[in-house]
């Protein structure tokens, strides 16, 4: 009889191991890399729909087991953006002229819950009859946004990188305040840093930085908030 049962049982494990499956692994997906526009460039390339806008065609490499891409498209003169989806690896934009851009890819996949995203560029979208192109807003690099900082001695750093197609960049205008429209703290700065600046404790800072270029053309980067510990 134990013998019978010993048998029975062993059957019974043997068929529940060998029904279980092993889970499927998703696919790694890979990052998107940029082609063009380039990083920096004024970009000429594309069809002029009218005097203001004209359809500029972004290009990327395809990433590793990518079904689809989301293409994000910012707007950095009036900081609107824009998304859309395609299962290319272009994609034609309808863009304003005379207008500076930054864009990125994030690889898609129904299988996998991780998104790469690829770099970040930048490009003018050119128009007519511009000889000298306003600065790219400046990108904001500490504090960055909602990070709470630790001043050391009551001062921080405030740091910042520029870049403009004709390198020509003169100087910065550094906003800061505890107010979210933050004031005039330091004008026409000439390294993309800001050190020893005062602040106070358990207190939210909003700040913003102006880049000016040889021929007074200006940028505004977004307002960045940061918290003081």
């Amino acid at each position: 009889m134990k013998q019978r049962i010993f048998i029975i049982l062993s059957i019974v494990i043997l068929a529940a191991c060998g029904s279980k499956k092993n889970d499927p692994i998703a696919p790694t997906l890979g990052k998107p890399v940029l082609l063009t526009p380039a990083q920096n460039e004024v970009c000429t390339q594309g069809s002029v729909i009218s005097t203001s806008q004209s359809t500029v065609t972004l290009k990327w490499s395809a990433a590793a087991n990518a079904t689809s891409y989301e293409v994000n498209i910012k707007n950095l003169s009036d900081g609107t953006s824009a998304t859309q989806t395609t299962a290319n690896t272009q994609f034609d934009a309808t863009l304003k002229r005379n207008t500076p851009y930054s864009w990125w890819v994030t690889s898609k996949a129904a299988s996998s819950t991780i998104t790469p995203q690829s770099d970040t560029w930048k490009f003018y979208n050119s128009g007519p009859s511009v000889i000298n192109y306003a600065p790219f807003p400046a990108e904001i690099l500490a504090p960055t946004m909602n990070q709470v900082i630790k001043a050391t001695n009551g001062k921080i750093t405030l740091s910042w990188n520029g870049s403009d197609v004709d390198n020509d960049i003169v100087n910065y205008d550094v906003y800061l305040s505890d107010s979210a429209s933050p004031i005039l703290l330091q004008a026409k700065v000439s390294d993309s840093n800001l050190k020893d600046v005062a602040v106070s404790a358990a207190k939210t800072y909003y700040w913003k930085v102006v880049t000016r270029d040889s021929n007074g053309n200006t940028s505004v980067s977004d307002i960045y908030q940061f918290t003081t510990n």
